[in-house]
């Protein structure tokens, strides 16, 4: 019985041609190889599983080949190409940096680097993860980097380059690695099933090259681990149903029901998917990821974004026709929302079904318009009409008292009331041509309270106004007057600086306060707008006014400060607060 070889070493290419996905730099390589123009030290990086240590393997194959062809690859007839094969080459030294990380294994590295290589023009150190260096290491390594023997040509691979000393960068030659396109992943499961002779569906395979996210190794792991699951027949739905992601059916039927404004349905499509064991985070997500490509599929020209199996292609393309481009908008805004809150969230599941009525009912929330200026959002209730009245007819009332006042009503829903300068003119008139009807009553009309209204006010615009007199008593008794309202306020801070302030008359309108320091001067400050109208209805005078000044007590001019030590200062709280001698005592405490 032969021993299985996992895709990712059995299938791994041998030269620059059968490398997926990064020919930028296979094409940089094999240029240089014919031009003889080889760089002493090369730094491969990017993601995993693209082909950094696999096209430094085939760098350092050909650069020994004895029989290159013409496009600069490896024969793999000769000696050097069948030895290295068979890794058995003395020309290629691999140091896997992650475990080989200190100054002495760089120090016997170096130490090798002396020896020319037996057979063929060049020895090739291949470093793998090189970040895992250490700085020591790092530095042990600068010199022979820079200036190394001229068949001697360092190859370092890694996935974090930002790790790596700019001492280091400066001097290799920096390839950057892509990740692979799911298409070109696609055609490699392809190529590899057809060899292997197993029944795969295209969908399938796609599942699988999104799954990967760009990682070639990653892809062929999947792929050999659900044909041992499915038993050589890979499907569409046992790929979902082994990598445990939903159906894209299942979204179809959400973006269904949330348009439609199917509640009920959409709350029992997620029962479904629940119970299913599918959390909700991967359910908003996935969500999210599904309406952004119904958007992509809005404009032909952005299809080729559209990354999914050729199967659903013409499904998104008649679903992005029939839904509306506000609605998928305001949609992706609530799901984002919705994922961010989701980690916050404690009930789960509450939170799921929340959103889905949020966007089951979105149609009749708010309306998203695309005009010349761009995207527009207008609530549904701004175009709510308001409710319509009928017209009124034309009233004419008169009373004994001849008065008479004019009420023109220009529009159905909104009348004007006009009172004219004639103190006994009422009339109400309507736009509309209608027949005016007349209303005559006696002396015990209810319109009289009119009158009664206007003597009211005279009678009290009559009474005249007497203004006090600004002097000391008066200011002091309007001065504790609001001390009073102070207190009922339970203002007792300004309370306090209020009574310490003193008073004095200026003129006949105005006073000054005098203030022993600025606190106290910014709590009256404080109270400015209500004491300003509590004095001038005092005194019955519009024109009060007063000016705010600090004067500092002699004592506290010529008083000096004194500093005092931690054992003053002890001994100060201490008579004024016992239990700090207490706990002073109790705790075994030091000044």
């Amino acid at each position: 019985m032969d021993k299985f070889i996992v895709s990712a070493r059995k299938y791994r290419p041998q030269n620059f041609t059968t490398v997926i996905g990064q020919s930028h730099i296979t094409t940089t390589l094999k240029n240089a190889i014919n031009n003889n123009q080889l760089a002493h030290a090369f730094l491969f990086c990017g993601p995993r599983g693209v082909g950094k240590t696999t096209c430094a393997r085939i760098l350092a194959k050909t650069i020994n080949c004895e029989h290159k062809d013409k496009d600069g690859e490896a024969c793999n007839k000769c000696n050097s190409c069948i030895s290295f094969d068979n890794g058995s080459s003395f020309n290629v030294h691999e140091l896997d940096a992650a475990s080989n990380n200190s100054v002495e294994d760089i120090r016997a590295l170096v130490d090798q680097v002396r020896f020319a290589p037996q057979a063929g023009a060049y020895k090739v150190y291949i470093v793998d993860e090189v970040h895992m260096l250490s700085t020591n290491a790092f530095n042990a390594f600068l010199k022979t980097l820079e200036e190394p023997p001229p068949y001697a040509i360092f190859i370092l691979a890694t996935t974090e380059k930002h790790k790596i000393l700019p001492t280091i960068l400066s001097r290799c030659q920096i390839f950057d690695f892509k990740r692979i396109t799911t298409n070109d992943t696609v055609e490699h499961l392809e190529y590899i099933t057809q060899k292997e002779k197993i029944s795969a569906e295209k969908a399938g395979l796609h599942v699988i090259a999104q799954k990967s996210e760009g990682c070639l190794r990653d892809a062929l792991s999947i792929l050999d681990k659900i044909v041992s699951f499915t038993g050589g027949n890979l499907t569409y739905l046992n790929t979902l149903e082994h990598l445990n992601i939903l159906d894209e059916d299942y979204y179809f039927k959400l973006l269904e029901y949330a348009y439609q404004q199917q509640v009920a349905d959409a709350l029992l499509l997620f029962d479904e998917i629940n119970q299913k064991g599918f959390e909700g985070d991967a359910l908003l997500e996935g969500f999210a990821e599904f309406i952004r490509n119904i958007m992509v599929c809005k404009d032909p020209k952005a299809t080729v974004l559209l990354e999914v199996a050729d199967d659903f292609k013409p499904k998104y393309l008649e679903n992005a026709k029939n839904t509306d481009t506000g609605w998928l908008i305001t949609s992706l805004n609530i799901i984002s929302e919705g994922i961010i809150q989701y980690k916050q969230s404690r009930n789960k599941k509450l939170h799921i079904e929340l959103l889905l009525i949020k966007l089951s009912y979105l149609k009749q929330a708010l309306e998203l318009t695309i005009n010349e200026e761009g995207i527009s959002k207008k609530k549904i209730t701004d175009s709510a009409k308001a409710i319509s009245f009928k017209s009124l007819p034309v009233i004419a009332i008169n009373d004994n008292s001849q008065k008479k006042v004019t009420i023109k009503l220009e529009k159905p829903t909104a009348a004007k009331l006009v009172i004219e300068s004639a103190p006994n003119h009422i009339e109400i008139q309507n736009t509309s041509a209608i027949p005016t009807k007349t209303i005559t009553d006696n002396n015990t009309t209810k319109l009289g309270s009119l009158s009664k209204i206007r003597q009211q006010l005279a009678n009290k615009n009559d009474q005249p106004l007497i203004k006090r007199v600004l002097d000391i008593p008066l200011l002091n008794q309007a001065w504790e007057s609001y001390i009073e309202k102070l207190i009922n306020n339970k203002n007792h801070s300004a309370v306090t600086n209020f009574k310490l302030a003193t008073l004095l008359i200026v003129d006949d309108n105005s006073f000054n306060i005098i203030t022993e320091s600025n606190i106290q001067l910014k709590f009256i400050e404080s109270e400015r707008v209500n004491l300003i109208d509590h004095l001038q209805q005092f005194f019955n005078n519009k024109l009060i006014k007063y000016q705010l000044t600090i004067e500092e007590k002699e004592s506290e001019k010529n008083a000096e400060i004194k500093t005092i030590g931690n054992k003053e200062l002890y001994k100060i709280l201490s008579e004024q607060y016992p239990f700090i001698k207490e706990l002073k005592e109790k705790l075994k405490l030091e000044l």
